[in-house]
């Protein structure tokens, strides 16, 4: 798993022109955020950032993953699981690994354009109080709560992720 500024510089090197928006989810938000200086982006969309201090460890990052799994749509077992099976558990592992120890909050306050932190109000992997606070890092920051969701909002509430990011 390359290092999150690598990830960075790959993303970056690949937005064209510009304007853009930037959409991140769960630990992808670590790359938006290391992106997010770069003239050409307009603003930012982080949904369920994961890099809360409490769950810098293996032990805090399982329990709220349990809390935060039994609270999504059974409907969309099928999907998660394919994506675990075709990724790995190394390659999450190393993932976590790699985005854990990140401070998207030090890296959001340098971040003069708008920066939308949206959660579910039922997710325990991003909660309110981190939630508020990764907005709050960001001058231009505010925080969006989708009610009902959980933690995979771009699958299990696609309509009012598209609502946020029509509203930017």
């Amino acid at each position: 798993m390359p290092d999150l500024d690598v990830l960075a510089a790959r993303l970056s090197a690949g937005l064209g022109e510009g304007p853009v928006v930037l959409v991140g989810h769960s630990q992808s938000c670590q790359v938006v955020a290391a992106v997010a200086r770069d003239p050409r982006v307009r603003a930012v969309v982080l949904l369920g950032p994961t890099t809360d201090p409490r769950l810098r460890t293996a032990r805090g990052l399982v329990g709220r993953w349990l809390a935060t799994a039994v609270r999504e749509p059974v409907r969309i077992v099928p999907a998660v699981l394919a994506q675990w099976w075709s990724t790995g558990p190394r390659a999450m592992t190393a993932l976590w690994r790699r985005a854990a120890p990140d401070r998207i909050e030090d890296r959001l306050r340098e971040v003069r354009v708008p920066v939308v932190v949206v959660r579910g109000t039922r997710d325990r992997l991003c909660d309110a109080g981190w939630a508020r606070a990764v907005a709050a890092s960001a001058p231009a920051g505010r925080l969006v709560e989708i009610d009902g969701g959980a933690h995979l909002l771009p699958m299990t509430h696609p309509a009012a992720v598209a609502d946020v990011l029509r509203a930017i």
